[in-house]
């Protein structure tokens, strides 16, 4: 599976240990960037990350900032994204069988990297369940996202 993945300033040491990770796992990472600690914007590597995924050079995106707040906010300003901010390895699972997410984004001051190494992996391979419930939601997502992202 090939991923992208992004970060500002603050999660760099975070994103680097992913990408080693996750190359080590098997996947195909596309590294974004940031690429050094020089204070940047996390917008620029959301949008990044983003055009990756929607222009299906990449099936999915991981994201790092600080909080992930901001991360989470900027990515999902780009028609076609789901991304959810998570904050522990059952969440990361859950994002995607319920949200069908395909970008996940971390807190690199709030989740220890081990757990955000796990939480990647899970969410990585954990397929959205298909439940009507949640289909039907992500529906409803879907039609916002039209009415107001033209």
């Amino acid at each position: 599976m090939k991923v992208a993945i992004g970060t500002d300033h603050a999660g760099l040491a975070i994103k680097n240990e992913l990408v080693a990770y996750l190359t080590q796992q098997g996947f195909e990472v596309t590294d974004c960037g940031t690429f050094d600690t020089v204070s940047c914007d996390y917008p620029d590597y959301a949008a990044k990350v983003c055009q990756a995924v929607v222009a299906g050079e990449v099936q999915k995106g991981i994201l790092v900032c600080m909080t992930g707040i901001g991360m989470s906010v900027a990515a999902n300003k780009v028609k076609g994204i789901r991304a959810g901010l998570v904050f522990n390895t059952e969440s990361a699972r859950l994002t995607r069988e319920h949200n069908d997410t395909n970008v996940l984004v971390i807190p690199g001051k709030f989740m220890p990297v081990d757990e955000a190494k796990e939480a990647c992996c899970i969410w990585l391979t954990t397929d959205f369940s298909g439940e009507e419930r949640h289909a039907r939601r992500i529906a409803k997502i879907a039609e916002i996202e039209a009415k107001y992202f033209k």
